[in-house]
């Protein structure tokens, strides 16, 4: 099999692509690198497994060239954060949205064998249930959360009518190491070990309470791989269905805390009902939090360059959230 790899150069992408040349998966991988960074591939840059091209989603001409190489897609090329989505919703749009149309137009004609999609359980909003099913109402509360139900939703109308083959993931809090760095204040784990490492307090949002599905990239990658060669079609959750609390994550952690403004627009927690990956995957996150936060303590140094944010910074950068989603 040769697939095509979109946002190889990312957080999940660069793991994504260990995972698939482990099993002898031939990847032609694609990144802009406006968020992913060259060096998290640089180990797999000489791998004759592995064709590597600079470029964007959002180029059809580019995305037809690829995807004529491939016999399968799997598509992770996306903008994220909460933020930046709210100040900038054109380039949201035109990379979830465009890109992925680009995306399926080109696996429409070259007759792509197998898609899979890395959905956001963002898509959820506010849930009206716990644990969350695939079948809950659809409440995006930013723009970043509707341009990927909008690329999801291309995805899911591509496969129905055009009979391609196709999955596509709802991630819920996807962490581990070489998540990103740097950029705009956004998840809690790239906030709290930048800020550990720099000996600062931890900035803990609201009183801490809230819960997350904090799911290891070791265990997304592994089920983006079963999706691939499955035969499944459909929408997936891919959580722990075992959320923990923020208070929990600073404790492990561990160091000085302090309490910031909750913000507005964020549910107080997230849980991933995974019922139906389970029985029709076999698959099941194995890595416990304890374990995953370990690994990226010991690989803090990862995290130098990132921003050391505090109360002030975080409350600068956070203005258009709480004016637009109060």
């Amino acid at each position: 099999m040769k697939v095509l790899l979109t946002g190889v150069a990312g957080f999940i992408g660069s793991h994504m692509l260990e995972k698939l040349l482990s099993n002898n998966v031939e990847v032609v991988g694609l990144d802009n690198l406006s968020i992913g960074k060259k060096s998290n591939i640089k180990d797999y840059l000489n791998n004759p497994n592995f064709e590597f091209h600079e470029g964007d989603v959002r180029d059809l001409s580019t995305v037809l060239n690829l995807v004529s190489e491939v016999d399968a897609i799997i598509h992770l090329a996306a903008l994220a954060d909460i933020v930046p989505s709210i100040e900038n919703p054109e380039d949201y749009y035109s990379t979830n949205v465009t890109g992925t149309f680009n995306i399926m137009s080109a696996a429409k004609q070259c007759g792509i064998s197998r898609i899979i999609y890395a959905a956001s359980s963002s898509c959820y909003g506010v849930p009206e249930h716990y644990p969350t099913p695939e079948t809950a109402r659809i409440d995006p509360r930013y723009p970043y959360a509707l341009t990927k139900y909008l690329g999801e939703a291309i995805f899911l109308h591509w496969v129905q009518v055009y009979k391609l083959s196709g999955m596509s993931l709802r991630l819920f809090n996807v962490y581990g190491i070489r998540a990103r760095t740097s950029g705009t204040y956004g998840a809690v784990f790239g906030v709290f070990l930048a800020q550990k490492r720099a000996g600062k307090p931890l900035t803990i949002v609201g009183d801490g309470s809230q819960k997350r599905d904090f799911t290891n990239v070791r265990d997304v990658t592994n089920a983006f791989y079963l999706a691939l060669i499955s035969n499944k079609q459909g929408i997936f959750n891919v959580g722990t269905s075992a959320p923990v609390s923020v208070n929990k994550i600073a404790e492990i952690i561990g160091g000085e805390k302090v309490y910031i403004p909750k913000r507005p627009g964020e549910p107080d927690s997230t849980h991933a009902d995974i019922s139906k990956i389970v029985k029709e995957l076999n698959w099941k996150a194995q890595i416990s939090i304890e374990e995953g936060v370990s690994e990226m303590l010991t690989n803090i140094d990862d995290w130098k360059d990132a921003p050391v944010w505090d109360p002030e910074s975080i409350d600068k950068a956070t203005k258009s959230w709480f004016k637009f989603l109060k």
